[in-house]
């Protein structure tokens, strides 16, 4: 971790749910998952399909975001696109532990390597 950040970090809100709040609404899937940490949105990483958590990150300004990737816990600032050191957030830390990687299993396409290939 390259700086700390305190301001954009609000510890006390949880996760807005296990899964990406946009992909969830479009029926569609996820590769990663990131949550804000400020408001606790959890959207897909810019490896996705979709880049969810970083668009929230532009419409929002709220620009720290930590992985919601089981055994992950490190903390990421869109404003100096380097990675920072902040407190725990409010549990849950990650997806459930049996959520697919990508996911949700039941939307991801079986060439979903190729799809992502195909977006880049």
């Amino acid at each position: 971790m390259t700086g700390s950040a305190t301001a954009g970090i609000d510890p006390t809100v949880p996760p807005s749910g296990p899964g990406c709040v946009e992909c969830g609404q479009t029926g569609s899937w996820w590769l990663h998952l990131r949550r804000c940490a400020e408001c606790g949105h959890v959207g897909c990483c810019d490896d996705s399909l979709n880049t969810h958590a970083t668009k929230h990150a532009v419409a929002t300004g709220h620009p720290i975001i930590q992985s919601f990737e089981p055994g992950e816990d490190w903390f990421y600032d869109y404003r100096t696109q380097t990675f920072v050191t902040g407190p725990e957030l409010a549990a849950p830390h990650s997806h459930p532990a049996d959520q697919t990687v990508p996911g949700p299993a039941d939307r991801v396409p079986r060439d979903w390597q190729r799809e992502l290939e195909e977006r880049r």
